[in-house]
Formats: C-alpha cells, structure tokens, sequence
C-alpha cells in the first residue's frame, strides 16, 4: 500500500511541479503526518525532493529529474487521454483509479506531450444519454461490474417487459449504449442481454465460470444489434412525401428505417415516393403519422387501413 503511495506522490510532483503537503495529503487520502514520513522516505531512496518556501511553494523534484514513458507519439498521448472522457469509470466505481492512471501517465510523458494530453481534455466531452433522457444510476451497476471482473456468477431477479424473473448468470462483459447499461451473460447454454436498471436483486455466488471459447464482447455485441434491428423492420412500406416530408426523413425515423432507403424522382407537385424499413404495424403506423399531412402512405394496404382507422377513431375523440 506504502509502495504504490509513493509512487503516486513521485508521479504528482513529476505531473504538477511544486505541490503542497495538504495538497498531496488529500490525493492520497491521509494525513500531513504521513506525507512528510512518505517525502522522506522518497529523499531517502535517493529520490531529489526538496522543500520550496514561499506562497508558491511546495515539494518538488530537482530540475531534469524525470521517469520517461517512452515510446508514445503525441497523437497516441492525446487519443489515452480522449479515453477517458465521461462518467463511465465514475459510475463503475474506477473513478479515482482512472485519474490516478492518468497522473502517473501524464508524470511519464515529455513536456511538449503533457500540454497537448491536458488541452485534450480542454476540448472534447463526451455526454452518452441521447437528447431528452436522462443517463440511468442502476443501483446494482458496481456489484455487476465486480461479477463480470472477478468472473463469479450472480443470481438475479430481473423485471422484463412480460413478468418479473430469476435468473442465474455469468456475467461475461458490460456495454453502455446511449446512457443504458447492459449487462451480456451466459444463462445456461445461451447468451443473453440484460438492462442493468432492470435488475431488483442480485446476489453474488461462489461458483466461478470461464467466458465460452473464443468469446469476443464487441464483436458479439455488433452482431447482436444488428439481429435486433432486423428483427424490429422486418417489413417495408412505400410512403408518397411532400418536399417538407422529405426534409422530415431524418428527424422523424430512425437510421435503421432509413438503411436501404428507395427514392424515387419528383413527380409535377414535387412529391417523391420513397420506400423504407418499418417495424410491425403499430410501430409503423405511430412512426409514419409523426408525418401528419406530409406523408401518404401506398403501401401495404394493411398499413394504410390502419392509419385511416386510427385517424377515423382520432376524429371521434375531437368532434366538432
């Protein structure tokens, strides 16, 4: 414990420059007392730390003493800090551990490297929830991560969308995904997605698991969206759009709907017919009315009839 201190406080002084004992203190959370006893172990192995009088002084390191972090280009030192962009590692409970990787980091870099890692984070942020949600704080999301970590399998009582379930996991890896986080598990012989904030229990368990040969998180997850996807458009329908309806596409539908998209020339009004992806009925008739008299729906005639019955039913709630 003493040993990684020290070389936190080396790191600091190397990162910083001239820092105060109260000021390293609370980095490394304890007491003044045990700051100047760690500083002067620091003089004793040979480190060169001195004290600097005055209102800018401190502890520093004499002038050209230096552990190198050698080998990494400035472009390769802004995008190890670009990493570190948002709440994740706060919300896994790495918070502390990811600023005190970046110090010692920073510490190892040359001077011209350490300016361009620091105006990186000056100059990108990264804020995950889409517009108008909110991020989740799912309560269990630390003890996940410790499962998934430590590879112990947990026992959950989960509420999906039909009914309120337990299930015994093995937590083979974490994914945010706009501001949700999902929990990827192996459930007896299968691998399933589970929605963190969607867990109301969990109970860790002795019993450990090895991940299934040749297991890849990122990769399982792409594949995994993209079934999701196709499972959710599996239909088409062929729409006539006003120019206005048009210009709509994008902020109406989603990228998925719009994948493969079919658009035909303008007709005297300056109409086009296009064709797009849409999910079962309901969903395609709630996603195309967003439209209102922009959009004429063609095809199918099944979705037709249900936009003219729910409009027909709208009309009843709103007599004149």
């Amino acid at each position: 414990m003493r040993a990684s201190r020290l070389l936190s406080i080396l790191m600091v002084l190397q990162a910083r420059g001239a820092v105060t004992a109260q000021a390293l203190a609370e980095e490394c959370e304890v007491s003044l007392r045990t700051i100047y006893r760690d500083i002067d172990a620091l003089s004793a192995a040979g480190v060169p730390v001195y004290a600097e009088r005055g209102a800018g002084g401190g502890y520093r390191l004499l002038e050209g003493y230096r552990t190198r972090l050698n080998g990494l280009s400035a472009q390769e030192a802004q995008a190890l800090f670009l990493s570190g962009l948002g709440g994740a590692a706060t919300a896994l409970g790495l918070g502390a551990v990811l600023a005190a990787a970046q110090t010692k980091v920073t510490a190892g870099l040359p001077a011209n490297l350490r300016s361009a890692a620091a105006l990186m984070r000056t100059r990108f942020h990264l804020d995950a929830p889409g517009w108008f949600h909110a991020a989740e704080e799912p309560p269990f999301l630390q003890a996940v991560a410790a499962a998934a970590w430590e590879q112990h399998v947990i026992e959950i009582r989960y509420q999906s969308w039909r009914a309120e379930k337990r299930r015994r996991v093995a937590p083979l890896g974490m994914v945010l995904k706009s501001g949700a986080w999902y929990l990827v598990g192996a459930v007896d012989a299968s691998v399933r997605t589970y929605r963190i904030s969607r867990i109301r229990a969990l109970e860790p368990l002795t019993e450990r698991f090895e991940p299934p040969p040749g297991f890849d998180l990122a990769a399982w997850w792409g594949e995994s969206t993209r079934r999701l996807e196709e499972e959710m458009y599996p239909n088409r329908a062929t729409v006539r759009l006003s120019p206005l309806g048009l210009r709509l596409l994008e902020h109406v539908t989603s990228a998925v709907s719009r994948a493969g998209m079919v658009v035909g020339e303008p007709d005297a009004d300056g109409h086009r017919v296009v064709t797009l992806r849409v999910g079962s009925l309901w969903e395609a008739s709630s996603e195309l009315m967003r439209f209102g008299t922009e959009a004429e729906v063609l095809e199918p005639p099944e979705l037709r009839a249900r936009i003219r019955e729910t409009v027909e039913k709208m009309g009843r709630l709103y007599p004149s």
